[in-house]
C-alpha cells in the first residue's frame, strides 16, 4: 500500500467569471409553458421557479454564503486515488468522540452545517461539554468538492470503505461514531455492518436495507414492496403516492444519468427545478417549501452543484449502486452489529423503505418525530443534535 498523503487545507473561493456566467445563464433561461400545475402535480411549478430563479440571478449573494462556508475548516485528501473533501471541527470537551456525518442526494455537506457547532462545542450552545464530538463532514464521492470523479464503481458501500480509511488511516481515530441520512444512511449502515468493531455506534435519520438495489429491477426501489391486499382506499392512495414521490428520479438516475446530465450541466434553472422538486416532495413542507428551507439555503445547494460541476457524478451514484450490487461482509446476526439508533420522521417523503428492518440492527435506541422530514439535519437540526447526544451518551 502506498503511503497516505496528509490532507491539505481548502479555501472555498469560486472564480468570479463562473458566477457571472451563472447569472447570465439564469437570465437567458427559456421557460416552458406551465399550466394547471399550481399543486406541482406535473412537476416543479413554473411561477415559483421563475421567482426563485430571478432572485438567484439578481438577489442571491454567493459571496456571503461562501463566507459562511469558510467559517469551517475545510480539507481535501486523495484516498485510493479519489479526491475527498471534508470539514473538520475539533471537539471542545473533556473527551470528544470522533463522529463522521454523511449526507445524501440532493443534499450537500451544507445540509449538515447547523449541527456541526452544537455537536463539536456543546458548551457554546448551552449544552454539556461532556457531549462533545470531533465532527468530520465529508462530501460524498462525486459530490461538491469531492470531485472530479473519473472512476466507475463508486457507490454507497464502497464509500464506507473510504470513510473508514479517512477516519482511521488519515485522521488516526482507532474508534469513531457515524451518522447519516439518505445515501449517507446506507453508507453509515454499511460501516455498522462491515466495521462494527471500530465503531462506538451509528445513528440513522433515514433507514433502508443494504440490499435495496439487489433485484432484477433496481431502478424501481419499491419493486419488492407491494401494497397489502387489505388496505383501505385511503391507505392504498397513500401507498401509491409514496411510490410516486421516489420513483422518477431513481429510475432515470440509474438508467440514464449521463443523458439527464447534459441538460442539468447546461441549464442552472433546469438543475434548480430538479433539486427543489425533491426537497418539496421529501421534506416536511406542509407549510410550504420555504418554511422548511429558506431560499438562500436552496440556492446555496444549487450553486454548489453548479459551481463544482458535480450533478453528473452525483447522479451516477445511483447507477453505480445498481451496477455493483452490495454483498454482505459476514453472515452473523444482526446484520448490523454496531449499536444503532434510529430517528424516524413521520413526514419523510421517502418513508416506507425502512419498514420492518429493526431486526437487522443491534438496535439500542429509537425515536419518532412528527416534525421534520427526509432532510432532518437541515430542517430540524435541534432534533438531530439532541438525538445524537442522547444515543451516544451511554456509548462513550
Amino acid at each position: 500500500m502506498t503511503q497516505q498523503m496528509p490532507p491539505e487545507k481548502l479555501l472555498v473561493a469560486m472564480d468570479e467569471a463562473r458566477l457571472t456566467d451563472l447569472r447570465e445563464r439564469i437570465r437567458r433561461t427559456r421557460f416552458p409553458h406551465d399550466y394547471a400545475n399550481a399543486d406541482w402535480s406535473y412537476g416543479t411549478e413554473g411561477g415559483y421557479l421563475r421567482e426563485l430563479a430571478a432572485y438567484w440571478a439578481d438577489g442571491f449573494d454567493w459571496r456571503a454564503q461562501e463566507a459562511k462556508i469558510n467559517r469551517f475548516d475545510h480539507y481535501r485528501v486523495a484516498i485510493d486515488g479519489l479526491p475527498i473533501h471534508f470539514i473538520r471541527a475539533p471537539g471542545r470537551g473533556p473527551k470528544p468522540m470522533p463522529l463522521i456525518l454523511s449526507h445524501g442526494w440532493p443534499w450537500t455537506f451544507w445540509d449538515l452545517h447547523a449541527v456541526i457547532g452544537p455537536l463539536s462545542d456543546p458548551a457554546a450552545y448551552g449544552g454539556d461539554p461532556a457531549d462533545a464530538f470531533e465532527v468530520i463532514v465529508p462530501s460524498m464521492p462525486g459530490f461538491g468538492f469531492s470531485t472530479p470523479l473519473a472512476r466507475t464503481g463508486v457507490n454507497f458501500w464502497t464509500t464506507a470503505d473510504l470513510w473508514h480509511r479517512l477516519m482511521t488511516d488519515v485522521l488516526g481515530f482507532p474508534r469513531y461514531a457515524a451518522q447519516g441520512g439518505d445515501w449517507g444512511a446506507l453508507t453509515t449502515t454499511q460501516l455498522g455492518h462491515k466495521y462494527a468493531s471500530s465503531l462506538y455506534g451509528i445513528h440513522l435519520s433515514t433507514v433502508a436495507p443494504l440490499s435495496l438495489f439487489n433485484h432484477e429491477r433496481p431502478w424501481d426501489v419499491t419493486a419488492g414492496t407491494l401494497a397489502p391486499a387489505n388496505l383501505s382506499e385511503s391507505e392504498r392512495s397513500a401507498f401509491l403516492a409514496w411510490q410516486e414521490r421516489i420513483a422518477a428520479h431513481v429510475a432515470v438516475q440509474i438508467l440514464d444519468p449521463q443523458t439527464l446530465a447534459y441538460a442539468m450541466h447546461d441549464s442552472p434553472v433546469g438543475l434548480l427545478a430538479w433539486l427543489i422538486e425533491r426537497r418539496r416532495s421529501w421534506g416536511d413542507c406542509r407549510n410550504g417549501l420555504e418554511q422548511a428551507f429558506d431560499r438562500d439555503f436552496l440556492l446555496t445547494t444549487a450553486s454548489l452543484y453548479w459551481l463544482t460541476d458535480s450533478f453528473v457524478t452525483s447522479a451516477r451514484f445511483y447507477a453505480e449502486a445498481a451496477r455493483h450490487r452490495w454483498q454482505p461482509s459476514h453472515e452473523r446476526t444482526p446484520l448490523v452489529e454496531a449499536p444503532t439508533g434510529l430517528s424516524q420522521f413521520t413526514f419523510d417523503g421517502t418513508g416506507g423503505l425502512g419498514s420492518g428492518l429493526q431486526s437487522q440492527f443491534n438496535l439500542v435506541w429509537e425515536r419518532h418525530h412528527d416534525r421534520g422530514g427526509h432532510f432532518a439535519p437541515a430542517e430540524v437540526p435541534e432534533t438531530i443534535i439532541a438525538d445524537v447526544r442522547e444515543l451516544f451518551r451511554p456509548l462513550r
